[in-house]
């Protein structure tokens, strides 16, 4: 089947709208027809620029490879992260034994990030996944800067105060975080001293805002480092900068855009900030030994009713028509909430003077110029977190951060289970589903073999970020991985590989039962 017939059956899998992407339908892929999933959240005309190199020449055939089974795992483990917290006297005292990560291109380059610290100065561990959209230098800033504001904001106001006491005399400054990175996760550092100062203003006017002895309550933390972020990055690239590079960096970070999902766990106290459609989902064991999810986000986008109120009732009736098109925002962003993204909040008149105060690289973006259509009442986005609490019970026993392109490939339950049998060795033996495919007997022998290979070859992975990621790109309409498939997917060309789905980034947080237990039993 030609690879547009299958594109053209809905969206192009771009965050914003891009019909102009779809490739000739004279050019032919063996790759296997592939369930149509949801578009994505990149605004078409950003990728205006970039048309003609993507345009297929005719007389191209695009072949899909077998990749050899050392191949694919080569590829799905590149970029996989583990973590444990360390035993103080033989014991684990922490209510996370450890988080493993993963992440899995289809953009060239990615533009997912992902980010994972430890608090220092106060208690907790913070789990972040941003996913970028219109380049990847938005998600870019916020992993390496959203942490830092978080635990700003977590200080206590004492704490404030000596922090800029060592700034004012120059002395050496107590870490806050200890970031847990893999290589490939690496920080801009010609940005550094801005993101510095910028910081610095904001914990001095918490200092401003706060009294001798006052504890921050996490909510209310969260909640102004998220929006305290975005207004700062708008604010730099209204500023500029002397500097060539940092001058086209922060226009980059401020017209790009990222949504982004954060888990701040403390003891038993677990809260979740979101803004966007990445998402937080809890795998809880039940007595019978299975596992169920329990999600604890929210997506802004179209298919969320509360969402789609919430904006009509910032912007008057006569917009009711054109603010929310094609289950877009103004016809164009799939996510509702995001940092960055300029062109959706700042007015037309500053959005022209920045752009021609900017740097000539920025005019060559066709992307920056375009005004979105029926935009007369900004702003239309913000990057207000949505943030939910959850105690977590002795049950809750591992925690999942998860990119669109995760919960686009599996459904929450799903990743619940294969995420639960992983870490536990236990594979419920469900009654096997065909999904209404009619299988010959031959064919269900096949499956019944392949379940059993499956429970045989389980800890194949040794990081069970990269198990749910081999489900989340080869598993077929059975629900098993699929060795053709996955290596099929893997090997498409970057001109496809974003047809069929988005970046994938995956954390996932092992709770300890035990303390969690005896912390609730103190409490």
């Amino acid at each position: 089947m030609p690879v547009t017939s299958q594109l053209l059956r809905g969206l192009p899998r771009t965050k914003v709208l891009a019909s102009s992407l779809l490739p000739s339908q004279q050019h032919q892929s063996h790759l296997a027809p592939i369930t149509q999933r949801p578009a994505s959240r990149r605004p078409s005309h950003m990728w205006q620029s970039h048309q003609h190199s993507r345009r297929y020449q005719t007389a191209t055939v695009l072949r899909s490879y077998i990749l050899t089974p050392p191949q694919v795992n080569s590829i799905l483990k590149a970029n996989e992260y583990s973590f444990k917290v360390p035993e103080f006297d033989g014991k684990n005292v922490s209510s996370v034994m450890g988080f493993e990560s993963n992440q899995l291109p289809a953009n060239a380059p990615i533009e997912d990030r992902r980010s994972a610290a430890t608090c220092l100065q106060t208690r907790g561990m913070l789990l972040g996944v941003f996913d970028g959209h219109a380049g990847c230098a938005c998600a870019q800033a916020l992993s390496e800067r959203l942490f830092y504001y978080i635990a700003v904001s977590l200080l206590p106001h004492d704490t404030l105060c000596e922090l800029e006491a060592a700034v004012e005399s120059g002395r050496a400054l107590s870490p806050i975080l200890q970031w847990h990175k893999h290589p490939n996760d690496y920080f801009s550092r010609e940005a550094q001293t801005l993101y510095f100062s910028s910081l610095r203003t904001y914990w001095q006017e918490l200092i401003d805002l706060t009294s001798p002895g006052e504890v921050p309550d996490t909510r209310e933390a969260l909640l102004s480092a998220f929006k305290r972020l975005d207004n700062d990055i708008s604010l730099e690239a209204q500023v500029g900068d002397p500097n060539a590079f940092l001058h086209y960096w922060v226009l980059r970070v401020a017209f790009s855009g990222a949504t982004a999902c954060v888990a701040h766990i403390d003891g038993s106290e677990l809260f979740i900030a979101n803004a966007g459609d990445a998402r937080a989902v809890l795998g809880v064991q039940e007595e019978d030994g299975s596992f169920s999810a329990h999600t604890l986000s929210n997506d802004h986008n179209a298919q969320n009713e509360d969402e789609v109120t919430r904006i009509r009732g910032e912007h008057p009736p006569s917009e009711r028509k054109t603010v929310i098109r094609q289950d877009r925002l103004l016809g164009l962003l799939m996510p509702f909430r995001a940092f960055g993204d300029v062109k959706f909040k700042w007015s037309i008149e500053l959005q022209k003077r920045v752009l021609e105060s900017g740097p000539d690289q920025l005019h060559e973006n066709e992307h920056t110029k375009f005004i979105p259509p029926n935009y007369h009442t900004p702003p239309y986005l913000t990057a207000e977190p949505e943030i939910t609490y959850h105690k977590l019970r002795p049950q809750d026993r591992f925690l999942v951060i998860g990119s669109d392109g995760l919960w686009e490939t599996l459904h929450r339950q799903e990743v619940v289970r294969v995420v639960g049998e992983y870490l536990t060795g236990v594979h419920q033996r469900q009654p096997l589903k065909v999904g209404g495919y009619r299988v010959t007997l031959g064919q269900m022998q096949g499956l019944l073999e392949e379940r059993k290979a499956r429970v045989s070859s389980a800890f194949e992975d040794q990081n069970v970020a990269t198990h749910l990621m081999r489900h989340a790109v080869g598993n077929n309409e059975f629900g098993t991985v699929d060795h053709e498939r996955l290596s099929k997917m893997l090997s498409l060309p970057e001109e496809l590989a974003r047809m069929y789905r988005d970046d994938i980034t995956i954390i996932i947080a092992q709770f300890n039962p035990h303390v969690i237990g005896a912390q609730r039993q103190e409490g």
